[in-house]
């Protein structure tokens, strides 16, 4: 019904055709339609107007409120759409345009996947990971760049640290060790190879010192013998324990003589007047009574002083710091079944350093000994020599003997002999005294 009334009101109103009509028929209109048909006669005359009438004012009130409201929305939008009769066709355009170029933008993205592959061989990528990898380990890699710094830090700065400075040089080895091909690593190891050096000059000068004592010269040589090795790594190639415990055995010994000459040598004023009363001695001639030598005395009693003290200090740290190097060179040099060298092994430089050191003393007494005269004089020298061969006695050094043979005057031999015996009973009434102390104490 709705259908055939919507199809006469648009033959009245003008429409083409039937056909055209029904497909543009519009819902709403035959919605209405619909319900006025289902609606008696009466109330389309009487009250459809006025529903139409109040519809149509509803709708006009709405429509002017949503202008005052959206009056400006609906401006812009009416702008916009008027632009999109340029737009559309610069967007199909545009959209052409990419059509075309995805086949090139493929061929690129192949071009770069097969270039820059991880699994090929590629510069740019390889100094990336490079810097990438730098970045990644940059705090290591400042650690590892202060290592020598810190090595001659502990070794410079007071106080000095050596366990520590070592500690470091051993785990710059390591690395060095573990990296031998590193530039980094190799330059890190020569400086800590300087710095090592400066460490082992630094410990020789500490044996030089005149006060050394014995704990100290332990801590030093122990040091020396862990640096050593490294020193013999970074020049050249080792040469085994025994080698290293002379080298040092011999090191040691030298440092101290070296201190046992500067002690002597600062007696160079007395040593000066010793002199000149030994000119002036020839001056007079040996017909002449000859009364001087006092400042002989004085020079020769220093000299054996330190003599002693020294010769006795060194002998005894070296036996202490040297066991087996020092127990070697008594018992003589230990045989090997396989040694191929009948050289080896070679002696220990405490063999020969005793007879070094006695032979200065002996050298000095040839020469200003027999200036000095007075009887009393001479015999206290005498007995201070005898107790200086004694206290090297007791480290297996005694040259009592040959003071015998020392040409100190023309009556050398009986005047030793004279002196040895009251030596002896001097220490013969020591030893008594002793004993009889012991037997009061066990009583």
């Amino acid at each position: 019904m709705a259908d055939l009334l919507y199809e006469l009101l648009s033959q009245q109103s003008g429409a083409p055709s039937a056909k055209a009509t029904a497909a543009a028929a519009d819902p709403s209109a035959l919605e209405y339609l619909t319900t006025l048909a289902s609606r008696p006669l009466a109330a389309l005359q009487e009250t459809e107007p006025q529903a139409l009438a109040h519809a149509s004012h509803g709708l006009l009130l709405s429509l002017q409120s949503l202008s005052k409201r959206s009056h400006k929305q609906v401006i812009e939008s009416a702008a916009h759409h008027a632009t999109l009769r340029t737009t559309l066709p610069g967007l199909a355009a545009s959209t052409a345009e990419l059509r075309n170029a995805i086949p090139r933008l493929d061929s690129e993205a192949v071009r770069f996947s097969t270039t820059y592959n991880k699994s090929g061989d590629n510069e740019v990528l390889a100094r990336r990971k490079k810097a990438l990898l730098l970045s990644r380990n940059v705090e290591r890699l400042v650690d590892v760049l202060e290592l020598p710094t810190l090595l001659s830090t502990s070794i410079s700065t007071a106080p000095v640290n050596y366990s520590s400075a070592l500690d470091l040089n051993g785990h710059i080895r390591r690395l060095h060790s573990l990296y031998p091909a590193s530039p980094l690593v190799t330059a890190i190891s020569a400086q800590a190879d300087d710095a090592m050096h400066s460490m082992a000059a630094n410990l020789i000068i500490s044996l030089k010192s005149p006060g050394l004592k014995l704990a100290a010269s332990l801590r030093t040589i122990s040091w020396l013998r862990r640096v050593l090795p490294d020193l013999e790594s970074a020049g050249a190639p080792g040469k085994g324990h025994d080698s290293q415990e002379r080298v040092l055995g011999a090191l040691f010994l030298v440092c101290r003589l070296a201190t046992l000459m500067s002690m002597l040598d600062a007696l160079e004023p007395l040593r000066d007047l010793a002199d000149q009363e030994k000119t002036r001695q020839k001056t007079i001639g040996a017909g002449n009574a000859w009364s001087g030598g006092q400042q002989t005395e004085r020079y020769l009693k220093r000299y054996i002083e330190i003599f002693r003290e020294q010769s006795f200090a060194i002998v005894s740290m070296f036996r202490s710091i040297f066991p087996t190097t020092a127990t070697t060179a008594t018992d003589g040099p230990a045989k090997t079944p396989h040694s191929q060298d009948a050289l080896e092994p070679m002696p220990s430089a405490l063999a020969t350093f005793p007879l070094y050191l006695v032979e200065m003393l002996l050298e000095a007494l040839r020469l200003y000994l027999p200036t000095v005269k007075d009887q009393a004089s001479r015999d206290s020298l005498l007995t201070q020599v005898l107790y200086c061969a004694g206290s090297l006695g007791r480290l297996g050094g005694d040259f009592g003997l040959f003071l015998a043979a020392l040409d100190v005057g023309a009556e050398a031999e009986d005047e030793w002999v004279g002196v040895i015996k009251r030596h002896r009973a001097l220490a013969g009434r020591l030893e008594s005294i002793v004993g009889d102390q012991k037997k009061g104490v066990t009583a």
